[in-house]
């Protein structure tokens, strides 16, 4: 009993002496926070911000590092202009006239007056036939007319004085007629040894030569075209026959000729004729032309393509033709923004005209600027340093559009 009331007591004395030891520690502690000066704590704050604000400016500059620099790009603007609507097709051309000279009167030729191939104007002569026995024939012709003439006025005196009956006048009337007749035959007969060009055009290889015997059954002697206008014969698809009669009949509805090298201005003329029916083979529709061609540069049988404008497009938005881009999106363009920063703007592009420019249905407006070269790099919000888009020159692509897209229809 009495040794563990010693070891109490032993206890209760550490226990408060740890407590005192505890107590001073803590007195010890705020008499040296009271010994330390207010601008100590200031300096402590101001160095702090200081090295905040340099490791900010560390990580500023290395985000602004790791940004890629800007792109190279060829910008261009949005254009309006009116641009037309059209198809385009592949035809042929077809003459104006065709013309077989044929030999009216049996005979033999003696004399040719053209060049093969030349150009030949209406009534320009081409061959003659011997006149000789359709001469003959009218002058023989002639004495009988000038003859039945002279019986017919005496015959009209002697009825004056009641002298022949009403018969022998009747008679003498229609031998007077009869024989006019036969002058006016003679003569077309021998006109018809004189064989003229019919109309304004250019000959063939001729298939007779002087000397020939001919007549109304044999061949013709030669084939004369007419090239100035001339016909394009072309067809229209089946399903393109909406957008055509929605047209059809309009002040805008033109037919254009040109061939597939440049070699020649294109032929503006108008639609002559268009079938009514679709061809059940092909599933097209038969349609012709008609074209200026006084410098005869298009031949008839030649292929050409045939721009088939229905309409014009007011004020249509134009950009070049590179700078529509397609995704699995869609169609898209990339619009500069003012800090020279792209935007990607899904679009609906239309037909591509001349000069290499696409009609932009929606998407952009007049004025923007979108990249034409380059969009292989860019991705939306990227910087681009832009230069001038240089546009193709007109020697560079076929005219007009050459491999521009058949349908009228909007992007396919």
């Amino acid at each position: 009993m009495k040794l563990n009331t010693e070891m109490n007591d032993v206890k209760t004395l550490g226990h408060s002496g740890s407590q005192l030891s505890t107590r001073s520690q803590m007195k010890r502690i705020r008499a040296s926070n009271q010994r330390i000066p207010k601008w100590a704590y200031l300096l402590f704050i101001i160095l702090a911000a200081f090295v905040t604000y340099r490791i900010l400016q560390h990580r500023a500059s290395e985000i602004k590092t790791a940004q890629p620099p800007a792109r190279p790009a060829s910008v261009a603007k949005v254009v309006t202009k009116d641009v037309p609507l059209y198809l385009d097709e592949i035809g042929t051309c077809a003459a104006y006239e065709t013309v077989q000279v044929q030999a009216q009167v049996s005979g033999q030729i003696t004399a040719r007056h053209f060049q093969d191939g030349s150009d030949v104007k209406k009534g320009d002569p081409l061959f003659t036939i011997d006149p000789r026995p359709y001469q003959a024939t009218f002058d023989q012709a002639k004495a009988q007319a000038a003859l039945d003439q002279v019986t017919l006025k005496r015959q009209e005196d002697l009825r004056a004085r009641k002298v022949i009956s009403q018969q022998d006048y009747d008679t003498a009337v229609a031998n007077a007629q009869k024989s006019k007749a036969a002058v006016d035959a003679a003569q077309v007969n021998l006109d018809y040894c004189y064989l003229k060009s019919p109309i304004n055009g250019r000959v063939g290889l001729r298939n007779v030569d002087v000397g020939n015997l001919v007549g109304p059954s044999t061949a013709p002697l030669v084939t004369i075209q007419g090239l100035d206008p001339i016909y394009t014969d072309f067809t229209v698809a089946e399903n393109d026959l909406p957008l055509v009669r929605k047209y059809l009949g309009g002040p805008n509805v033109k037919v254009q000729t040109y061939l597939a090298d440049g070699s020649i201005t294109p032929r503006m003329g108008d639609l002559y004729f268009i079938d009514n029916a679709v061809q059940p083979g092909s599933g097209t529709v038969k349609a012709r032309g008609v074209a200026p061609n006084p410098d005869r540069a298009l031949w008839p049988s030649e292929f050409v393509r045939v721009r088939f404008i229905l309409d014009t497009l007011k004020d249509a938005m134009l950009v070049p033709s590179q700078a529509v881009q397609v995704s699995q999106s869609g169609p898209f363009v990339f619009v500069v923004k003012s800090d020279n920063t792209v935007d990607l703007r899904p679009v609906a592009p239309g037909q591509r005209q001349d000069g290499d420019l696409t009609v932009i249905e929606s998407g952009v407006k007049a004025g923007e600027t979108v990249v034409v070269t380059g969009q292989l790099a860019l991705s939306p919000g990227a910087k681009i340093t832009p230069q001038p888009y240089a546009a193709q020159t007109p020697g560079s692509s076929q005219s007009p559009q050459a491999g521009t897209p058949k349908s009228a229809m909007s992007y396919e």
